[in-house]
């Protein structure tokens, strides 16, 4: 059993933005494999389904992103998931937009819901996959950046890298990380 969690921040006025690149890939690998993400428990929206025969839960923390790492735990703990069997997607400003990256484990990078997890969990040994987002224009606040929305040709670009995704996220489930990080990391549109 798999746990895909895609990382966002809760409500309608962050629908769309930057930061929520994880909540982005997850409803769209929801909705190509029949899963509903309906279900409210660990303090998520979760649904069960199958990836190409592989049974998998998918989560998207209803939390704030830097305290993710709590709902995260609880559906960890509950389901009983190893955490090789862990995938979190998040938004990444240091890999330019258009780019994502699979590891096995590593650091957080600056991104606040990773961190959130990390300290959670007491280990930093989870795979991650991090969409690139780009870093923001000279005087526009990190902070203001993340939380706006792709605009004119980056919603193209975005899309294409959600969906390069949804295949990251299945070779993943399918085959394991390393294999997902051999075929898929340095890509770019």
């Amino acid at each position: 059993m798999k746990l895909i969690v895609g990382l966002g921040n809760p409500g309608a006025e962050y629908a769309g933005t930057r930061h929520n690149a994880g909540f982005a890939v997850v409803g769209e690998l929801a909705a190509k494999h029949g899963v509903r993400v309906s279900g409210r428990s660990y303090q998520s929206l979760i649904g069960r389904g199958k990836i190409g025969g592989a049974s998998v839960y998918l989560q998207q923390p209803l939390t704030y992103m830097n305290r993710c790492g709590q709902a995260v735990k609880s559906a960890v703990v509950a389901l009983g998931i190893d955490l090789s069997d862990l995938l979190v997607i998040s938004d990444d400003l240091d890999l330019p937009l258009g780019s994502l990256r699979i590891r096995a484990q590593g650091g957080a990078g600056g991104q606040k819901g990773l961190q959130s997890i990390s300290d959670c969990l007491g280990t930093t040994k989870f795979a991650r996959l991090r969409l690139g987002i780009g870093r923001p224009s000279l005087g526009v606040s990190t902070e203001d950046y993340v939380l706006g929305r792709f605009g004119g040709d980056e919603k193209t670009v975005f899309a294409s890298t959600v969906e390069r995704a949804l295949e990251v996220v299945e070779t993943f489930v399918l085959l394991g990380v390393e294999t997902a990080a051999n075929r898929h990391n340095n890509r770019a549109e």
